[in-house]
């Protein structure tokens, strides 16, 4: 049995993510070009991708899509740890996007527990069959997360140390294009 490769994915310079290299079985699946361009690779969903060295205060993780023309929901979290459970015990921010109601819920479990929902947007984002850019800012404190530039909300940081929190987790009704 042949072991996958592996391709690091940077970003300004500076390691981000190691993810194993799948195999290429199904041609309609969206491949998109690592910003360095140093490999191409599928960006399949469900998707979980390392973030090297974890979160720190400056640091930022982008996820750009697509969103599927008869979306129901999709989630993107940032975890502790990359084991096959799921969630792992440790999410420092699930963020849920909900059509149906239009809602962007996120909430952090901490041990094993979930935290309250939050709900609370001044505008929901995201148009079926439509791109979109989320960019989640790590900060003192908390993360701020923007959608296509606009500020979506800021949520206050439970999961410590930051330096834990190393696993980009997207599953749902979206296509991946680009990671940063």
């Amino acid at each position: 049995m042949k072991m996958a490769e592996s391709h690091r994915v940077t970003a300004q310079g500076r390691k981000k993510w190691s993810l194993p290299q799948r195999p290429e079985t199904d041609q309609n699946k969206l491949a998109s070009r690592c910003p360095d361009g140093e490999a191409e690779r599928k960006l399949e969903v469900p998707f979980r991708g390392q973030i090297s060295g974890g979160l720190q205060p400056g640091k930022k993780v982008i996820v750009v899509g697509l969103v599927d023309p008869s979306p129901d929901r999709f989630y993107v979290a940032l975890t502790c740890g990359r084991g096959s459970r799921e969630p792992p015990a440790n999410v420092a921010l699930e963020l849920c996007v909900r059509f149906k109601d239009r809602q962007v819920l996120r909430r952090a479990c901490v041990s094993g527990s979930w935290g309250e929902v939050e709900r609370a947007v001044p505008f929901f984002p995201f148009i079926k069959d439509q791109p979109f850019k989320i960019e989640i800012h790590c900060e003192h404190g908390r993360f701020r997360v923007f959608v296509d530039g606009q500020q979506l909300f800021s949520f206050q940081h439970r999961v410590l140390p930051l330096s834990h929190v190393d696993t980009l987790w997207i599953k749902g009704s979206l296509k991946i294009t680009k990671l940063a």
